[in-house]
C-alpha cells in the first residue's frame, strides 16, 4: 500500500521527510486535539489520503474502516477481516454494512455474504458459465481459477475435482484418503480451509479406517446433478481463495492502521479510541464523499482540512461529543486529558487482569531466560522486538509490585499502540523505565531507574555499564534527586557486572564542565529469577526498597554479596 512516504524512485517524499525528522528528533509530543503522538498523527493524515485501486475504481481503505466502525459501533475481527474489504464502492459498502447488521441479528453468515459478492461480479459470472458448459480439464480449471500470480497454482484443483466427483457420484471409498492428501497440495490457507470443510478429522489413520464416515455433511458432497456439483465446487474454490486472500490483506491493513493510534484491536473487536470516536461521530456521514476518490496531495504533509474541509477538528464539538458519549463534564483540554488518562488506565488494568496477571508474567520471564522468542511473541505481540517486549513486561511487573500506583505508561520509555501493547523502544538517552515514587512513611520521594537487557555474554559489561551509570548520573544532576537509584535487570548476571556496579558506590560522576558532581551511584543488579520470586511471593515495593537499601549499604564482599544480600533476602 502506497501511503505517500516514498516516491516511485524510492526517495523520501515531503511527508516522508517530515516523518524522518520526527523520528530523528525523538519529539513525539501529543500536541494535537486528538492527543496522538506526532508520528501517529502524521500516519493518520497519510492513511486518510491513501487509496487502493480495485477493479475499475479506487477506495480509501482507512476511510472506509473508520466509516464502518462509526456507523456500526465496532467491527468484529471476522467482519474486519472478511467483509470490510468487500466495501469497494458506495453501493457495495451500503450492502455490506446492511449484511453485517443482519449477521448481528442472526441472519445469514459470512461465507454466504462473500460468495454472493463474488458471484455478482461479471468476471466470476463469465468464469462460472464457462465452467458449467465445458468438459472439465486441467486447462479449464486453471482458466476459471483466475489466479493472478501464476496459472500453475491452480493445477492441483483438477485432481481435487476428480476425486470429489468419484466420491459424490460413485461413492468411491478408495478416493477419500487421496482426497485428504490432495488437499495438502492446495497452497496456503486455502488447503487448510478445504480440509476443514471436507473432513471431520485430521487423523490420516482414522481416515484410512473410517473413510466415508470422516467426511462432513456439506452440500458439495450431497450434490444430485453434475451441474449442481460443478457450481458448488466453483463457489467453494473461490470462497476459500477469497478467505485466504482477505486474511492476508487484513493482517496488512491491521499493521498499517495501528500506526495511527486511533483504532483499538482487542477482545476480538476493532473499535475507535476515545477522541477519534468523538471527532468522527459528527462527520461520519461525510466520509463516503472522499472514500472512493484519489487524493492529489498524498505525498505532502498537509493539515486535516486540506484533505477534506469537514475533517478539521472543532474543539468545542469534540468536547461536546466527549461529554455526550462518556457522560462527563468536559470544558477544557485538561478535562479531556484527564478522561483519556482514566480511560487508558481502565483498559490497561483490564489488559493486565486478562492477559498479564502474575502467573503469566512469571511464565514470560522464564521464557526470556531460555529465549523462547516465538512463545513470547505469541503471548504478547508480533509487532515489537523481543528486547522491547522484555522492557514492557518488566514495566507491567513493576507496576504490580508497586500495587498499581504511579503513571507507569509514562514511566516506560516505549512507544505503545492504541491497544496499549508495545511497538518500539523510544529514542535513547534515558533509562528504560523511570518510576517515580512519592514520599511515604516507608521511603522518601525518589525515582527508580530500571535498566533492562537480554544480553548475557561478554558484551553485557561493555554494553550496559556506561549507559546505566550515565543515565543515573545525568538524572541526579538534572533533577537534584539525591535519593534516585538504579536497578539493572537481566536474565543472567555476569560476575564482573555485579562487581562493577558495586564499585560505583565510590564513583564520582561529573557534569561536562566539572561544576557539579554526584558522589557515588546507587546501582543494584538483579536477575529475572529473583523478579519471578518477587512476583511469586507477592513482595511489594515497600519491602523491596528496604531490602535494596540494606543490600546497597552492606559491606559483604563482592563474591558473596548478591547471594547473601539479595537472593537469600527474598
Amino acid at each position: 500500500m502506497d501511503i505517500g512516504l516514498i516516491s516511485n524512485e524510492r526517495r523520501l517524499t515531503n511527508a516522508g521527510r517530515v516523518l524522518l525528522q520526527i523520528a530523528n528528533s525523538g519529539d513525539f509530543r501529543r500536541d494535537n486535539l486528538l492527543n496522538l503522538p506526532t508520528d501517529s498523527y502524521l500516519y493518520l493524515k497519510q492513511l486518510l489520503k491513501t487509496a487502493t485501486y480495485v477493479d475499475n475504481g479506487c477506495v480509501r481503505p482507512f476511510v472506509i474502516t473508520i466509516y464502518a466502525i462509526s456507523r456500526l459501533g465496532y467491527l468484529t475481527d471476522e467482519e474486519f477481516t472478511y467483509l470490510l474489504p468487500l466495501c469497494t464502492t458506495n453501493g457495495n459498502t451500503k450492502a455490506i454494512l446492511g449484511a453485517i447488521e443482519d449477521l448481528r441479528n442472526n441472519e445469514g453468515n459470512v461465507n454466504s455474504i462473500i460468495t454472493s459478492r463474488l458471484m455478482a461480479m461479471d468476471n466470476y459470472k463469465a468464469a462460472l458459465e464457462h465452467f458449467l458448459n465445458e468438459r472439465v480439464t486441467e486447462n479449464v480449471i486453471v482458466d476459471v481459477g483466475m489466479n493472478r500470480k501464476s496459472r500453475s497454482y491452480d493445477k492441483p484443483y483438477f485432481e481435487l475435482y476428480k476425486l470429489l466427483y468419484k466420491i459424490v457420484f460413485l461413492r468411491d471409498t478408495h478416493s477419500v484418503l487421496p482426497l485428504f492428501e490432495q488437499s495438502r497440495n492446495i497452497s496456503g490457507k486455502s488447503g487448510t480451509l478445504w480440509r476443514q470443510f471436507l473432513f471431520n478429522t485430521t487423523s490420516r489413520r482414522k481416515i484410512e479406517q473410517s473413510m466415508l464416515d470422516t467426511l462432513n455433511n456439506v452440500p458439495l458432497l450431497n450434490a444430485q446433478t453434475e451441474h449442481e456439483f460443478k457450481q458448488l465446487f466453483f463457489e467453494q474454490m473461490h470462497l476459500f481463495k477469497a478467505r485466504a486472500n482477505l486474511s492476508d490483506f487484513a493482517d496488512l491493513n491491521r499493521r498499517y492502521f495501528k500506526t495511527t493510534d486511533t483504532l483499538i484491536f482487542a477482545d476480538n473487536k476493532v473499535e475507535l479510541d476515545v477522541l477519534p470516536r468523538c471527532w468522527l461521530s459528527s462527520i461520519v456521514n461525510k466520509l463516503p464523499s472522499i472514500a472512493f476518490s484519489v487524493a492529489d496531495n498524498l505525498i505532502n504533509d498537509v493539515e486535516l482540512l486540506d484533505i477534506a474541509p469537514f475533517l478539521k477538528i472543532d474543539e468545542s464539538i469534540l468536547f461536546a461529543n466527549l461529554q455526550e458519549i462518556y457522560g462527563v463534564t468536559v470544558r477544557t483540554a485538561t478535562d479531556a486529558s484527564r478522561l483519556i488518562y482514566d480511560e487508558r488506565y481502565r483498559r490497561f488494568n483490564k489488559l493486565i487482569d486478562e492477559k498479564f496477571n502474575r502467573e503469566t508474567l512469571i511464565d514470560l520471564f522464564a521464557m526470556f531466560e531460555r529465549r523462547d522468542d516465538d512463545s513470547i511473541r505469541q503471548i504478547v505481540t508480533n509487532n515489537a522486538l523481543v528486547p522491547t517486549i522484555f522492557e514492557y513486561v518488566l514495566g507491567i511487573a513493576w507496576y504490580l509490585i508497586s500495587n498499581r500506583q504511579g503513571d507507569v505508561l509514562s514511566y516506560m520509555n516505549l512507544s505503545l499502540e492504541a491497544d496499549l501493547l508495545p511497538r518500539s523502544h523510544a529514542i535513547g538517552g534515558s533509562a528504560d523505565i523511570a518510576y517515580l515514587y512519592e514520599k511515604t512513611e516507608h521511603y522518601p520521594a525518589h525515582c527508580l531507574l530500571i535498566e533492562a537487557t537480554l544480553s548475557d555474554g561478554n558484551t553485557q559489561r561493555r554494553m550496559e555499564m556506561e549507559p546505566v551509570s550515565r543515565h543515573l548520573g545525568e538524572y541526579i544532576l538534572r533533577t537534584k534527586d539525591e535519593n534516585a537509584y538504579a536497578l539493572f535487570v537481566s536474565t543472567f548476571l555476569r560476575r564482573n557486572v555485579i562487581s562493577d556496579f558495586r564499585n560505583r558506590r565510590t564513583y564520582q560522576y561529573y557534569s561536562d564542565s566539572y561544576e557539579n558532581c554526584v558522589d557515588g551511584l546507587k546501582i543494584l543488579p538483579i536477575a529475572t529469577t529473583e523478579i519471578r520470586k518477587i512476583l511469586e511471593n507477592d513482595i511489594c515495593y515497600e519491602r523491596l526498597y528496604d531490602l535494596f537499601d540494606t543490600a546497597y549499604s552492606s559491606d559483604e564482599p563482592v563474591p558473596t554479596w548478591y547471594e547473601r544480600e539479595v537472593v537469600r533476602q527474598l
